[in-house]
């Protein structure tokens, strides 16, 4: 190496030292960062308390009057059909449909007018059994609960709406736990902040930090989606989530602590 290519060498190497130095942050804005993670947990966990003590029941009370619905009496007024618990039924025309598979984006929509409204826009989550069928023109019989249609259907074949209530509790279980893991996370590395801001290691983001985000919540929403397909009750969902997000915190921190070590 010649003279002109070490000084070149030392140049960036001593570029690459101030920089270090202006990117280190101080003890005071580490601080300040770590009292931000702090409230960012505890909002966290307000939503994991809402959802569990407000959402979850909210949804399974709602569901349960859905299933004790009867029918409305013949003698029932249009406004008493349209809006009570009773199960109101009435006879609309398509005239759209919209199914665009798009991934996140997909639509399943059905455009109806009759009934007591002029015109409707009903939302579907898939487009069988009945939604791909239909044609503009087509008579379809509509059941509306508590002013919202829940369900169509034509010639035998009905479908839910999206609007139906479903015993789907285990995805608020799993959302409202995921709030509430994260809460727990981001409490952990506020608390590491304000207590020693220079010794930071490994409750850093990158790469604890960023794992255990990704971990909570794959875990969280697998098992949740996973429980709502076989049908098993909603509290397995934080029975099985929280040992194996907590075993996994585990691991990955003395795998770190371990590799730490092995570099000094």
């Amino acid at each position: 190496m010649d003279a002109a290519q070490r000084a070149m060498a030392t140049a960036q190497s001593a570029g690459k030292a101030r920089k270090k130095r202006v990117r280190r942050v101080s003890p005071g804005w580490t601080r300040i960062l770590g009292v931000l993670l702090i409230v960012v947990s505890v909002i966290s966990a307000a939503l994991c308390y809402l959802a569990f003590t407000q959402w979850l029941p909210s949804d399974r009370e709602r569901f349960r009057d859905f299933q004790a619905a009867r029918p409305c009496p013949a003698h029932a007024t249009d406004q008493v059909r349209a809006e009570t618990d009773c199960l109101g039924t009435w006879q609309y025309t398509v005239e759209k449909t919209v199914i665009k598979h798009g991934g996140k984006s997909s639509t399943y929509q059905a455009t109806i007018k009759g009934g007591p409204s002029s015109h409707r826009v009903v939302d579907f989550g898939d487009p069988d059994p009945l939604l791909e069928t239909l044609k503009p023109g087509d008579k379809v019989t509509g059941t509306i609960w508590r002013g919202t249609i829940v369900v169509l259907r034509k010639d035998g074949v009905r479908q839910n709406t999206s609007r139906a209530p479903r015993d789907e509790l285990q995805m608020n279980a799993g959302l409202g736990l995921a709030a509430g893991l994260l809460a727990g996370l981001t409490f952990v590395f506020g608390a590491v902040r304000m207590v020693r801001p220079r010794t930071l290691a490994p409750f850093t983001w990158e790469p604890y930090g960023r794992r255990m985000a990704f971990t909570i919540a794959g875990v969280c929403i697998g098992v949740g989606l996973l429980t709502v397909w076989t049908g098993i009750p909603w509290p397995t969902v934080p029975a099985v989530a929280i040992p194996v997000v907590v075993c996994v915190a585990v691991v990955m921190y003395r795998s770190l602590r371990r590799g730490a070590e092995g570099r000094t």
